[in-house]
């Protein structure tokens, strides 16, 4: 008769809950978890401050500040803090519901810099959901941590496909949530800490388009939505994603759709 394997730990039952526990720590060097049979979780970290430390299969791996890692269940491992330092961070034990996992590489631990802006505080908000989901507890709050955890997941599978340079990524994302003020090349290139033409020449030739026509376009489609659904009139939408001439915006408006701003607006769209 084959001796019953021993079901490997897990933190999420040890307390009692079937989908995630996370928490908050800041610990000094004296700081260490081992678990030399691994577990039954998955382990999901991201660094705010100092440095920890990972060992598996004798390799010691080190996390800093704006730094995530992905440990899969299974995994004999040791991790603390690295000596002579604080580790300030943000952790989740999470189940194999998360399917989304399966998009990324299958490596015992995943160490990934989030090295923008944008992507660090993006992170950040998705970590602190779903620290402050799983204190509340309230209605479905099991199911609105594992919503953040997917999209934590999905982003750092989005980094790994190297769509486009992190710098990239920066300008887009800059572009977005600017869209209504003026733009400025030198202005960007300060941010990303590039010159103007530098900037200019690696993001077209990362993404095919200038700054200016993607940022064009990002106000054309939103321009569309508006029209299609919000009620207002077109020189009121020109103006909410960014253009100041209204003529500037019917003639890009026309390059995209093929008709002016207010004949879209009176299509039917359903």
């Amino acid at each position: 008769m084959n001796a019953k394997k021993t079901p490997l730990p897990s933190v999420i039952k040890e307390q009692g809950i079937r989908t995630v526990v996370a928490g908050h720590f800041n610990h000094p060097d004296s700081y260490a978890m081992r678990r030399p049979d691994g577990m039954s979780d998955w382990l999901l970290t991201y660094t705010l401050d100092g440095g920890g430390y990972f060992v598996i299969d004798g390799e010691e791996r080190f996390c800093q500040a704006g730094d995530v890692t992905l440990m899969q269940p299974g995994v004999p491992h040791q991790y603390g803090t690295r000596k002579g330092g604080n580790w300030h961070f943000m952790w989740a034990h999470f189940t194999s519901r998360i399917t989304e996992t399966s998009l990324l590489p299958q490596e015992k631990l995943l160490v990934l810099a989030m090295d923008n802006e944008s992507a660090r505080e993006r992170m950040q908000r998705a970590f602190r959901r779903i620290l402050t989901d799983s204190i509340e507890r309230g209605l479905y709050w099991g199911e609105l941590c594992e919503n953040a955890i997917r999209e934590i997941v999905l982003l750092l599978a989005r980094r790994l496909s190297k769509q486009f340079d992190p710098r990239i990524e920066e300008v887009r994302h800059l572009l977005s949530s600017r869209m209504q003020d003026p733009v400025r090349i030198e202005d960007l290139a300060r941010e990303i800490g590039l010159s103007p033409s530098r900037l200019s020449h690696l993001y077209k030739e990362s993404t095919g388009s200038s700054i200016i026509d993607s940022l064009n376009d990002m106000r054309i489609r939103q321009a569309a939505l508006l029209l299609e659904h919000s009620g207002r009139q077109a020189a009121e939408v020109a103006e909410e994603v960014g253009y100041l001439n209204y003529n500037h915006f019917a003639s890009q408006f026309r390059k995209r759709f093929g008709v002016n701003p207010r004949t879209y607006k009176n299509q039917d769209h359903s």
